[in-house]
């Protein structure tokens, strides 16, 4: 083997120097949208705008929303055309159990606010769902509080059903048991019920650091999780321009050990 010249090494080298220097550029410049982007699910919009009217639990969105009115609408219902899915399916669900169910449907729906948890997904109804959302505590508790005496029998409503009628219905080998049975804690259910869209905090409402699955828009409040969205965002930027400023650390030894 004939050993390189100098020049060689060195013009290698700078070579080797730009082209690192140029992906660090190129990754700075690269810092990701985590804020105001819709969901690419099955009834979202392609971009989150005003409605003239939401129904009911959505209304919190209607100045920056990704779902339409007549999504909003369906959301209430208790067998919906958004996904066929029957609530009822162990009994009828009590009113204020089923209010924090249409919530989460308003949320899931019409936030813009998910962009730090959006993951891709390759499924027949949808291209990406939600992971490990951070929920303030008082939002789980309240829900479980809420829904612990009602009946289910599954341990995960995203999947396992029995759907040859058209609409969810357990299978024969899963009799209706008490909620609190199939979900013994807040954590355990928040956690499981949506195969883990959601994960459970200690953090409080006003942390600025965790989720509101529906808060109250009225008397000139705003919608809080506009802040923390933008608090995971900038942390989940923060961490690709740590890695980048490794990458331009490490640089002058690429060139060091290349001569």
């Amino acid at each position: 083997m004939v050993p390189r010249a100098p020049s060689d090494c060195l013009s290698l080298s700078i070579t080797m120097l730009r082209g690192v220097l140029l992906l660090g550029l190129v990754l700075c410049a690269n810092s990701v949208n985590y804020m105001d982007i819709c969901l690419n699910g099955k009834h979202q919009k392609v971009v989150p705008g005003p409605e003239d009217v939401l129904h009911g639990q959505c209304t919190p969105w209607k100045e920056k929303s990704c779902c339409t009115n007549n999504t909003s609408a369906e959301a209430h219902k208790d067998q919906s055309l958004l996904y066929n899915f029957n609530w009822n399916h162990c009994g009828t669900m009590s009113d204020t159990c089923k209010k924090h169910f249409i919530q989460d449907t308003c949320f899931y729906e019409c936030s813009p606010n998910l962009g730090p948890w959006i993951q891709k997904v390759d499924s027949s109804w949808r291209r990406e769902r939600i992971l490990d959302v951070p929920l303030c505590q008082e939002e789980c508790d309240t829900w479980y509080r809420d829904c612990r005496l009602q009946y289910t029998c599954m341990d995960n409503w995203h999947t396992g059903w029995n759907w040859t009628s058209g609409t969810n219905q357990c299978p024969t080998d899963k009799p209706c048991r008490l909620l609190a049975d199939v979900f013994p804690t807040a954590k355990d259910f928040c956690e499981k019920v949506w195969s883990n869209s959601y994960k459970y905090t200690t953090m409080k409402r006003g942390s600025g650091q965790c989720m509101q699955i529906w808060f109250d828009v009225g008397n000139g409040n705003v919608n809080p999780n506009v802040a923390v969205t933008k608090y995971y965002a900038d942390k989940l930027n923060s961490a690709g321009d740590t890695r980048v400023g490794l990458l331009l650390v490490l640089a002058p030894l690429v060139l060091l050990w290349a001569i």
